[in-house]
């Protein structure tokens, strides 16, 4: 268990924190200082996404175990905030459905990859969907009590997000697309 590793579990143990701290109600209405809590703890959980993989390459400390539980990770917090945030009444379904879906195809095109013994890196349109969902999530995360951020504007920057994560999909299938066609010969 490695340092990238390490801060990859970390990441997988910080989710449900936030989401008892995003999710938690005094007297009917989301806590102020919750939301707070639970925007840093967002916050730090993305900073060692982008952390454990630097310090992997840097340190020629790539792992197997690295490579499947790192993308894992990832989705697991952005799906994990997206749902709070249909739960919460702060966006629509429709966003949190169509990142999800992508996240799940693109997963499924990685499985059948990996079975035909080939590894699917994250692409700069994946790394660039990431910064997008972060943004969007710490957008919608953004108490109004400490900064307007106008609802229009986090609507906005989410469905952005949503375009580039279904183009960053497509694009993944685009480049793959004979793992899904060739035949196994028998």
């Amino acid at each position: 268990m490695n340092l990238p590793n390490k801060l990859t579990m970390l990441r997988i143990i910080l989710i449900p924190i936030m989401m008892g701290f995003l999710l938690f109600q005094f007297r009917g209405e989301y806590s102020l200082y919750s939301q707070i809590f639970a925007l840093g703890i967002f916050i730090i959980a993305a900073i060692t996404d982008g952390l454990d993989g630097y310090i992997a390459r840097r340190q020629n400390a790539v792992t197997k175990f690295g490579k499947l539980i790192d993308p894992l990770a990832d989705k697991l917090l952005i799906t994990a905030a997206l749902i709070a945030f249909v739960d919460m009444g702060k966006v629509s379904a429709w966003p949190v459905l169509l990142i999800i879906g992508r996240e799940f195809s693109v997963m499924g095109l990685r499985v059948l990859a990996a079975a035909e013994g080939t590894v699917i890196s994250a692409s700069k349109m994946g790394k660039v969907k990431t910064i997008l969902q972060i943004s969007a999530i710490i957008g919608v995360m953004i108490h109004p009590d400490i900064i307007k951020f106008p609802f229009a504007l986090q609507q906005i920057l989410l469905w952005i997000a949503v375009l580039i994560t279904l183009f960053s999909g497509y694009d993944y299938f685009r480049r793959n697309y004979r793992i899904l066609t060739e035949e196994k010969n028998r």
